[in-house]
């Protein structure tokens, strides 16, 4: 089998997909952020400096999906139809989910936007609450579920 990244000559090139069937496509991805108590109740406070840390995370989020081609190598840019960036606040752990969807009608998958939505927005709300908590931690970046294309339907055990 060969690969689907590099050309007959071993140079770096795009999938084609133009072969590919049109269909509906899905992808949702989570990843998380552990933070200081003190950080945390700053962000749930909305005592933040920098402004609505959360509003300001979903926004770069989505943006950083709609880039995502620009950012990845040998990426399609996708004509996203939908992104959503949503926040779930663990008091107990001190800690924020971000999760993202992502959806269009095309050829190509759209897992690593919806990546690229919670990466974006994680390190946006570290860039916002470093100056209170400069050990966060990013972790647990994941796709969770994915549809559509060929291979169908897949999601997390």
């Amino acid at each position: 089998m060969g690969f689907t990244h590099i050309d007959q000559y071993g140079q770096a090139t795009m999938a084609d997909v133009t072969g590919k069937a049109v269909s509906v496509r899905e992808a949702k991805a989570e990843g998380m952020i552990r933070m200081s108590e003190s950080a945390y109740l700053m962000l749930v406070d909305q005592k933040c400096k920098k402004g609505d840390v959360l509003a300001t995370a979903r926004i770069a989020g989505i943006q950083g999906a709609k880039k995502c081609a620009e950012l990845i190598p040998l990426c399609h840019p996708l004509a996203l139809t939908k992104v959503a960036v949503d926040f779930e606040l663990l008091s107990q752990s001190n800690q924020v989910r971000v999760t993202s969807l992502c959806k269009l009608q095309g050829q190509t998958g759209v897992e690593m936007e919806a990546l690229t939505a919670v990466t974006i927005a994680l390190l946006t709300l570290f860039d916002m609450c470093k100056a209170e908590d400069p050990l966060m931690e990013i972790h647990s970046i994941r796709v969770l579920t994915k549809s559509g294309g060929k291979s169908g339907q897949w999601e997390r055990g």
